[in-house]
């Protein structure tokens, strides 16, 4: 009410819209009223709200402006902030600000049904108990003004980290899911023994020279059963976010170029920034780093160390 007294005091003057309105509006100030409550010092939630509003709005902005009220809590504890949930919510509110809803939409990839496909080795237990036991793939697609954008990403299982990902305007196998795998090689040293590589059946990662790849690097291939999206669903559960975060957030893209340069924007906030509910809101890089610190402090010291 004291806003609206304030936006239209000039042109109708104070007392006139309390007259005016009070009839009509339950509770509606007074004159006198009005000019208590503009001269009374605001109060210590008044303060604090017009503190931590604008870091909410500045903190949901810098992650993609995707943040609920779960993430938003979290990362205003992680900032320091002594806050609850329900003020975080509330804060919210007065920044104008909400999360995203992801689409429900499932797809499903059509299959040469001519190709002998590799058992499913997961059968939906996306869960591992280290780093580079089990990668999983999938590609999707944006449209953009000058035509397609394939995107391929490979994810790790245990941390939820995107370790290899290519944009790219055709669907071939040496070239878009190809250049993803050999980009997240790299990454664990050329060396895949022991990794299970489990993606749909899709011609590009049914192709023999992604297969062939596959084997070479050491990994052992697996496949979902044709035509059901759930046997490859933290791959597509990914490649949802990616939609709802990046692509219908920032849209519409001109090029492949520029879906390319804000997926490598993306890709380093998801493992960097992104707090990640299935990881106790912690973000893949704290997890793996976790994980390899616990490993290193459960060695034995080397002889001769122990007695120092």
């Amino acid at each position: 009410m004291i806003r609206f007294i304030d936006e239209h005091r000039d042109r109708f003057g104070v007392e006139l819209i309390c007259r005016v309105l009070r009839p009509a509006v339950t509770g509606f100030l007074t004159a006198r009223g009005y000019r208590a409550a503009v001269g009374r010092a605001p109060s210590a939630r008044q303060l604090r709200d017009d503190l931590l509003a604008p870091e909410v709005a500045r903190l949901h902005a810098e992650n993609y402006g995707v943040y609920g009220r779960r993430k938003m809590h979290a990362l205003m504890r992680r900032q320091g902030w002594d806050i609850g949930r329900d003020q975080t919510e509330r804060l919210m509110r007065l920044a104008g600000v909400r999360g995203v809803k992801k689409s429900k939409r499932a797809f499903t990839t059509k299959s040469d049904t001519r190709t002998a496909l590799p058992r499913d080795l997961v059968n939906r237990r996306f869960t591992a108990d280290a780093p580079r036991r089990l990668w999983v793939c999938d590609v999707t697609y944006v449209a953009t003004w000058s035509g397609f954008a394939y995107v391929a990403f490979v994810t790790d299982v245990y941390s939820r980290r995107i370790v290899g990902w290519n944009v790219a305007a055709t669907l071939k196998a040496e070239i878009l899911p190809m250049q993803a795998l050999d980009m997240a090689a790299w990454d664990a040293g050329g060396d895949l023994t022991g990794l299970t590589h489990h993606s749909d059946h899709g011609s590009n990662y049914m192709a023999m020279v992604y297969t062939d790849r596959v084997v070479e690097l050491g990994a052992i291939p697996s496949t979902g059963t044709v035509g059901d999206s759930f046997d490859n669903a933290l791959a597509e559960a990914i490649n949802n976010l990616y939609k709802t975060e990046l692509i219908r957030q920032r849209g519409p893209w001109r090029t492949v170029e520029q879906v390319e340069l804000a997926t490598l924007e993306y890709v380093w906030w998801w493992n960097n920034q992104r707090l990640h509910g299935e990881l106790d809101m912690r973000t893949p890089i704290e997890v793996e780093q976790e994980y390899y610190a616990d490993l290193e402090s459960a060695q034995p010291a080397p002889a001769g160390q122990a007695n120092r």
